[in-house]
């Protein structure tokens, strides 16, 4: 696996495959009636070569669920609508939330420098915490070098040779912040936009130094314990998977095609606050549904999390979330998330009205953004979308 493809499939992926719904064009398309669509799009994704896909759609109609391919590789097991998974980068948009909830608590500012709260951590080839803001931290508008882009650290966590060596270590958060240190900025802070999974480890820290308690703990009393996300946790080191959960697979290489390995297991502190979260699709969907609607931030937070950057063609990027146009139009927030064996994506109008979230259990095919534009713009992108979109993504954390 080589650093190029490896930072290509992680910037690709803030928006997590969303490339067809932005390729096609831009121009409204009467929908089809009911989730028919969205359901071919998924069966495609199968057809791709992901094991299996969960999908759970919201409207004004009710709710509908799909779980086509399989949970477990050589059985007939299907997945389950209530299939836990890990969410990867998803996990940004609960830290960021407690950022600002902590900002609305007159307990920091998010024009805060990162050395203000974590003096000295941020030093090296360039790098200078002084000269960088929370804020940029959270739009990733920081310049601060991703530290799942080093060579080693792909060789050690990524590449077959290396995962399964290393798949049950622990890495603690100042080690992952070490790594990105000896690298140069990608950039001068504010100059410019670049995924860095090190802006949401050090946003992790900050929560801690702030509030005296694991960051986890404070996104479980903040968030999943007021909104009752009983799938939902923040692991830790926590290897194993809770119930019910399909298995995870991975190619662990730069190709789609050769030997797929079982990577469900896992130590998830390589992502700690970037992207160590797990979830199901109901829970996605309550989270972000309340938070688009302000039960989770005041008004003038909630602007500051929805006030975006360009981040790519059709797609802006906030603190920790995502608005991403479609092909007819529409406009959806949210935030994709992979990490071994795992493709994620939640997207929901800003009303809060018409929600999909989903998961993939490969990481090497298929196109959460073929099922976004199929469900919000009502395109079957069917079988040609998605075998374009079975380029590797590879399992790096997104």
């Amino acid at each position: 696996m080589n650093v190029r493809t490896t930072r290509a499939a992680l910037v690709a992926a803030t928006a997590v495959a969303l490339s067809a719904a932005l390729a096609a064009p831009a121009v409204a398309a009467p929908p089809t009636t009911g989730h028919e669509a969205t359901r071919a799009a998924a069966q495609a994704a199968v057809e791709a070569g992901v094991p299996g896909v969960t999908v759970r759609a919201r409207d004004q109609h009710g709710t509908w669920s799909a779980t086509p391919g399989v949970g477990r590789i050589g059985t007939d097991k299907p997945r389950s609508a209530d299939d836990r998974y890990r969410v990867g980068s998803i996990t940004k948009s609960f830290v960021a939330t407690v950022l600002l909830q902590l900002e609305a608590e007159d307990r920091l500012s998010l024009d805060d420098t990162v050395d203000e709260w974590l003096p000295g951590l941020v030093r090296g080839n360039g790098h200078d915490g002084r000269h960088i803001t929370l804020r940029q931290l959270l739009n990733h508008t920081s310049g601060v070098y991703d530290y799942t882009a080093d060579p080693g650290f792909v060789r050690d966590h990524f590449a077959k040779d290396g995962f399964f060596e290393h798949r049950y270590d622990t890495r603690k958060p100042r080690e992952l912040v070490a790594v990105a240190m000896t690298h140069e900025p990608t950039f001068a802070p504010g100059t410019s936009w670049s995924y860095s999974n090190t802006n949401y480890v050090l946003a992790g820290l900050v929560i801690e130094k702030v509030t005296g308690r694991p960051y986890g703990k404070e996104i479980d009393r903040r968030i999943i314990g007021p909104l009752k996300l009983t799938a939902t946790s923040v692991p830790g080191t926590r290897a194993t998977m809770p119930r019910p959960s399909s298995r995870a697979y991975s190619k662990l290489a730069d190709t789609a095609t050769g030997p797929t390995y079982d990577v469900t297991e896992l130590n998830p502190s390589i992502a700690y606050a970037a992207g160590e979260m797990i979830s199901d699709n109901k829970d996605l969907d309550r989270f972000y549904t309340a938070l688009l609607r302000g039960r989770l931030l005041p008004r003038e937070q909630l602007n500051e999390m929805t006030t975006t950057v360009p981040a790519a063609e059709g797609i802006g990027y906030g603190l920790g979330l995502m608005s991403v146009e479609l092909s007819c139009g529409v406009t959806v927030w949210g935030h994709g998330g992979g990490i071994h064996g795992s493709t994620s994506q939640a997207s929901v109008t800003r009303d809060g009205r018409h929600a999909l979230t989903l998961n993939l259990n490969g990481d090497w095919a298929g196109d959460p953004g073929a099922l976004t534009e199929a469900e919000f713009c009502g395109k079957d992108t069917g079988k040609d979308t998605a075998a374009a979109s079975a380029t590797r993504r590879g399992p790096a954390l997104r």
